[in-house]
């Protein structure tokens, strides 16, 4: 069994191009239903039925887990089954006659704009230095920050960019998405003039080659590290609710949207395959004009 998961595996990462957190999940979702099909007395693939997806999907469910990780849950084993029958290697689905739950929608959690202005002010390194004098990231933690709420990347995309990857020129970072699909991005100037900043920091020459943000150790800063920074900059500047770096990326969606852009431009630098994907944005800016509306017309108070 460790075999076929392993080449399953390999199949969604090298054919299917999944994301190595996809992969991830995925290779844990999968070698959970198998341990919870071995305690059945399941162990081959023969023995998986409709009743024991049943029992599992209720067994899963019973935990204290969202509607999507359920969902996630159940799909990386619908694709191992799926990509067995398609090798040969079961007969039948079991999910043929299964109706699973429907995906939770909920609304992404976005900054004001003010409240961007906040974190911004706090960030800046002049104030970062004034309150811890002897703090040396603090050019690093404000390109960071001002990269992300500028282009919307995602925190592994971040991560990920080497100095070459950015255009100084032209105003765009090259960033790798989802699936390994390249893309650019637009970068405004103040980003720009961040990263100018924290790179006249760092150790001269520069090549293109070298990551863009480095930790402390002065290897590449990883997607967890710049996510802590921004939880640190959020905590500097005393906010109640949690910020991350998608907080981020759906400020930058939702602000674009509510200042006049559309659906489609914001698509290609969100790096959506799909535009219903980028479609919740809507919704947001559906809720952000009833709030207007509510506010100001003066027959919408009861």
């Amino acid at each position: 069994m460790n075999l076929l998961i392993e080449r399953f595996l390999l199949h969604i990462k090298s054919q299917r191009n999944f994301s190595k957190h996809t992969v991830k999940a995925y290779k844990h979702d999968i070698e959970e239903f198998a341990s919870y099909a071995s305690a059945h007395n399941a162990d081959s693939h023969g023995a998986w039925d409709r009743m024991l997806l049943r029992g599992y999907i209720a067994f899963i469910g019973g935990g204290e887990i969202s509607r999507n990780t359920l969902l996630r849950k159940i799909s990386a084993v619908h694709s191992f089954m799926n990509y067995l029958i398609a090798e040969g290697t079961m007969k039948s689905d079991p999910f043929a006659l299964i109706t699973s739950p429907k995906k939770e929608k909920r609304l992404p959690r976005f900054l004001s704009e003010g409240e961007v202005g906040k974190l911004a002010d706090h960030s800046a390194p002049d104030a970062v230095k004034e309150n811890d004098a002897g703090y040396k990231f603090a050019e690093r933690d404000y390109a960071v920050f001002e990269l992300l709420y500028s282009t919307g990347l995602r925190r592994s995309e971040a991560a990920g960019l080497n100095i070459g990857d950015v255009d100084f020129y032209g105003g765009f970072v090259r960033a790798m998405g989802k699936g390994s699909r390249e893309r650019l991005a637009p970068v405004g100037d103040k980003a720009l003039k961040a990263l100018r900043a924290y790179l006249d920091t760092r150790p001269q020459p520069l090549a293109p080659a070298m990551p863009l943000f480095l930790n402390h150790r002065g290897a590449r800063l990883s997607d967890h590290g710049l996510a802590l920074i921004i939880k640190k900059l959020a905590r500097r500047a005393r906010f109640a609710r949690p910020v991350n770096p998608h907080s981020l990326r759906h400020s930058f969606a939702t602000h674009l949207l509510d200042n006049g852009c559309d659906l489609k431009s914001l698509q290609e630098m969100l790096g959506h395959k799909n535009l219903q994907t980028t479609e919740i944005y809507t919704h947001v800016s559906l809720e952000r004009l009833k709030e207007v509306y509510d506010k100001t017309h003066p027959r919408s108070k009861k």
